[in-house]
């Protein structure tokens, strides 16, 4: 397979600029990187958030896009453990040095080694590309056991004598239905969380009990009766509560279901409100792989996602794929950041991109 010299990508070029499709490089991989052609990139709600509101990114231009899935066309010098041909996804990254993100709006780009994992043919790229995010923003406020970790240090359910290690204890997720939350129900019944309740619209009920759900919720109940129902299923305030969409009213919920005791997992840096100095554990999870107090359950994880998908112990989202390539960015945002997406994981296929 030729590689071009040149590539399309979708860049934005400056603080709540517009998103401009140009012509830019095809990078070299370093001696431990790899090149991706890619096939299918995922939207996540955090782009939204950078073009619309100018939040989270520091340096532009900046290419935005963190979750990919693609064919590796050129691996590294040092690079052993992959090869020309190999089925990858792959997460965005940040430098935390030089506060720089790269992300996967284009049609090749690079795989570090901390954020890559290969997957099993069995899956199209497209279900690859709504892995990435998703299972880490999920998996690492859950499961790093690094001291300074925002975590609630749980043992990794794809680690020796972690599969059911929490057989029998209760444990809460709103917002089953995002992208996050299916990952979150999956990554519970690995550990042997039960019950595993759920706030969501109901029409996601069989969908969410398909991947380890025992109690679905309706998200639309008063934030008291939400509160009441779980803890009564639950036996009492619970031990476990992940918020994985922390809006302000999910985030009074899961901080009032939580246990003195507790750990409260949201999954962004908004404040609990009407609590301002929570005195139950509560952490703000980063899911990217690359964080350093992350380093070491990222690398355990990926090197045992190939097995937990030829498995089907983790299932990727449902896909809804948006036609045009890379111009079908941009509508797919509004679609995000208007809550017109349900249960689904909107994707674009680079390659498809026009001039």
């Amino acid at each position: 397979m030729s590689i071009p010299t040149k590539q399309l990508a979708l860049v934005l070029e400056e603080e709540r600029g517009p998103l401009v499709i140009k012509h830019i490089d095809v990078p070299k991989p370093g001696p431990e990187e790899i090149l991706v052609r890619i096939e299918a990139a995922g939207l996540n709600p955090g782009d939204w958030k950078v073009v619309r509101l100018g939040k989270l990114i520091d340096k532009y231009p900046v290419i935005l896009g963190f979750d990919a899935a693609g064919v590796a066309v050129e691996v590294g010098s040092n690079v052993k453990d992959y090869a020309v041909g190999d089925r990858v996804l792959f997460q965005g990254w940040f430098d935390f040095a030089t506060r720089e993100a790269h992300g996967h709006y284009k049609q090749y780009s690079i795989a570090i080694p901390e954020v890559r994992a290969k997957f099993p043919a069995s899956l199209s790229f497209e279900e690859a590309a709504t892995i990435p995010s998703g299972l880490a923003a999920a998996a690492l406020p859950l499961y790093s056991r690094v001291e300074l970790a925002p975590s609630a240090k749980l043992i990794p359910p794809w680690e020796e004598g972690g599969r059911g290690y929490y057989a029998g204890k209760p444990f809460f997720v709103l917002g089953g239905a995002s992208s996050i939350g299916q990952y979150v129900i999956q990554l519970a019944r690995l550990s042997g969380f039960s019950p595993i309740i759920t706030t969501a619209s109901l029409h996601n009920t069989d969908l969410l009990k398909s991947l380890g759900a025992t109690h679905v919720l309706d998200r639309k109940l008063p934030s008291e009766t939400l509160v009441k129902e779980a803890c009564e299923i639950a036996g009492g305030p619970l031990e476990v509560v992940f918020d994985a969409v922390s809006l302000p009213d999910t985030l009074v919920i899961g901080y009032q279901a939580t246990a003195p005791t507790g750990t409260f997992v949201k999954v962004n840096s908004e404040s609990i409100p009407g609590v301002e100095n929570p005195e139950k554990k509560v952490h703000f999870g980063r899911g990217l792989f690359n964080a350093p107090f992350n380093a070491a359950v990222s690398l355990s994880l990926l090197a045992k996602l190939p097995e937990l998908l030829e498995n089907g112990d983790i299932k990727p989202n449902r896909v809804e794929v948006i036609p045009g390539g890379l111009r079908g960015v941009d509508p797919g945002l509004d679609r995000l950041q208007n809550n017109e997406v349900s249960a689904v994981k909107l994707v674009v296929k680079p390659q498809e991109t026009t001039v």
